[in-house]
């Protein structure tokens, strides 16, 4: 089901999106940008990343275009009721997962027998998906109308489950719909396809995510700010569980709290190196190397390090001497002119709401020594988004042990997203 991948993948990470992945208190994104940086640079070239999310395609996509959420290889969405491939023009349903949803399933009968329930109020249309009827109820009306719901459906003939999540939101999906049940569904598919992955995690916060940790062999993490109905459930169903833990990091941060308590792989963000001329990792690779690189970036714009000339010598001695960079513009420029031109922006964006980040990271080897490093690279100044695929070949030193020379870079706008001062856009 993924092309990158040549076998199983090492670890596979699904993760809601509101209040656990995205941090919807927190302006600064900073446990997600943290996330990020860790994801691609350690995790993107083996692994698998899945969001699964109550949010309907419609309502995903604004909060994809509002915050700094990588792509996924997979995506559950409508509370495990549609399982996308693919982002964009490329987005490819599951439809072997929606001709099982209809089994004994009529949305119209759905329909016309909540209507007979004056306190549900009904959700936007766009959260009304096919095998999905939604409403807001108040929480002390909840379990009576689930109750006397869910008896008027089962004497129709339907096989329904009824959801209710964040102490408000009411969801009337097919029996065999839900977000654990969407997982199950994939990990059965890889099963067959001989592609199991080696380890599961799963992250959630409330009441919808409740399946995903009952699902055998995987791990789980309850976001440290988990809702009330999610840790009902864990008091009640599996507090005895040792594969499910209740961080005490909210959000992202959670959730790289519990890659390191299970032991899953390495949890330490690039974004937490202070100095990445003082620190060793374990890990000698492109795309270590690009994001260490754009953090630097991103913080000299801001003015997080020392303005220092020895910042961009240590530039001048990784960055080709005859290199080139293609602006987005199309224009080409060596790279010393490059590295001048972001000697003189230190600190412009210092106090703004800057930030950098790279997605969908991949490296094909094309000799013994050299790389072609693909990615898209982002950049949120204030409200302004700007996004170009970039391309990069790299070559390791072999008279300087885990460093590598950027000999080439070319960068193109991503539709849209072209500015108008294109000259302050560097590398």
């Amino acid at each position: 089901m993924d092309s990158r991948l040549n076998g199983s993948a090492r670890l596979m990470l699904v993760s809601d999106l509101d209040y656990t992945m995205v941090d919807h208190d927190d302006r600064g994104n900073t446990s997600l940008l943290r996330f990020n940086a860790l994801w691609e640079a350690y995790y993107r070239h083996d692994s698998l990343l899945v969001f699964s999310t109550g949010r309907s395609p419609l309502s995903y996509k604004p909060l994809r275009n509002e915050k700094p959420l990588l792509t996924p290889d997979i995506t559950i969405m409508s509370v495990g009721t549609e399982i996308i491939y693919g982002e964009g023009d490329a987005m490819l349903p599951d439809d072997g997962w929606q001709h099982y949803l209809n089994h004994n399933w009529d949305r119209n009968i759905v329909v016309e027998e909540t209507t007979k329930f004056p306190q549900l109020t009904p959700q936007a249309e766009a959260e009304q998906r096919p095998h999905k009827v939604s409403f807001y109820v108040d929480k002390v009306e909840a379990t009576e109308i689930m109750n006397v719901l869910a008896e008027r459906l089962a004497k129709r003939g339907l096989d329904v489950k009824i959801i209710y999540s964040s102490g408000i939101a009411l969801d009337v999906l097919p029996k065999g719909a839900g977000k654990g049940q969407a997982l199950a569904y994939l990990l059965k598919k890889f099963k067959i396809d001989g592609k199991l992955p080696c380890n599961t995690i799963v992250c959630g916060d409330s009441g919808n995510d409740a399946e995903l940790f009952t699902l055998p062999e995987v791990y789980g993490v309850m976001v440290g700010n988990a809702q009330e109905e999610l840790l009902h459930w864990y008091a009640h169903n599996a507090k005895s569980n040792r594969r499910i833990l209740h961080a005490t990091e909210r959000c992202a941060a959670g959730i790289l709290q519990g890659i390191g308590n299970f032991h899953l792989g390495p949890n330490v963000s690039p974004r937490d190196i202070k100095d990445f001329q003082k620190c060793k990792v374990n890990i000698f690779s492109p795309a270590y190397e690009v994001v260490k690189f754009y953090l630097f970036y991103e913080k000299w714009r801001r003015a997080e390090v020392e303005k220092s000339e020895q910042y961009m010598q240590n530039l001048r001695s990784i960055f080709h001497s005859l290199g080139v960079f293609v602006h987005p513009s199309g224009m080409e420029l060596p790279f010393h002119q490059c590295i001048d031109a972001m000697a003189r922006l230190y600190g412009d964006r210092q106090g703004n709401q800057f930030w950098t980040w790279v997605d969908q990271l991949t490296s094909a080897q094309i000799g013994s020594d050299t790389w072609l490093v693909k990615f898209y690279k982002w950049e949120l100044n204030e409200n302004e988004r700007q996004c170009t695929l970039t391309t990069v070949l790299i070559k390791s030193q072999v008279e300087v042990p885990d460093t590598f020379t950027w000999l080439h870079m070319h960068q193109t706008w991503l539709d849209g997203f072209a500015i108008a001062n294109a000259e302050r856009w560097l590398f």
